[in-house]
């Protein structure tokens, strides 16, 4: 549990930031991630970032085990992306403000396939429009993002949501597809 790692008492502390320091370099040898100051990346992550598809995690964030991350995502500060959570950043990108909680097992992907019934499915052209995120935003678990989507400061999303249009900043949202059901 991340939230643990930053609560240690300092003799415990002292063992786990030695811990963490060493799966951070293993991370950032790969010189498209990028973690700032006071970051928490489980071992358990999957983190995925090749030429062009960088990942940058702002500094006071965490990210659990059982994650899946595949650049290009900029994730801000003192953000927390919680056990089981899926983020592709397609082509485009994912761009997540600070101070966000993304809960378990949400879903967000920025990029979709062509499903045009002259050709399989496999075959088709992949999109991507790339997904926005604000500020204090809280997405509850279980969650899907579709691509194109701008999330606004302040928004809420509720548990099992499918977001498949933008929030206003403030918002909450919830069902399938997510509407508004009331403001913070």
């Amino acid at each position: 549990m991340p939230w643990l790692y930053f609560t240690l008492k300092p003799k415990h502390r002292e063992w786990a930031q030695a811990w963490q320091r060493e799966v951070q370099e293993e991370l950032e040898s790969l010189e498209t991630v990028t973690l700032a100051q006071n970051c928490f990346v489980a071992p358990q992550a999957n983190i995925f970032a090749e030429p062009g598809r960088d990942i940058e995690i702002g500094g006071g964030s965490h990210v659990a085990a059982d994650c899946f991350l595949h650049g290009p995502i900029t994730i801000g500060e003192n953000c927390s992306i919680n056990r089981g959570v899926t983020i592709d950043g397609g082509r485009q990108g994912i761009v997540i403000g600070n101070n966000t909680r993304i809960a378990a097992n949400t879903c967000i992907y920025a990029f979709n396939h062509g499903i045009e019934a002259d050709s399989l499915i496999k075959d088709q052209p992949v999109s991507s429009k790339g997904i926005t995120i604000g500020s204090d935003v809280w997405i509850g678990a279980n969650v899907s993002i579709v691509d194109g989507i701008r999330i606004g400061d302040g928004a809420v999303v509720g548990m099992g949501s499918v977001v498949t249009r933008d929030i206003e900043p403030g918002s909450i949202v919830a069902g399938n597809p997510a509407v508004p059901i009331g403001r913070r």
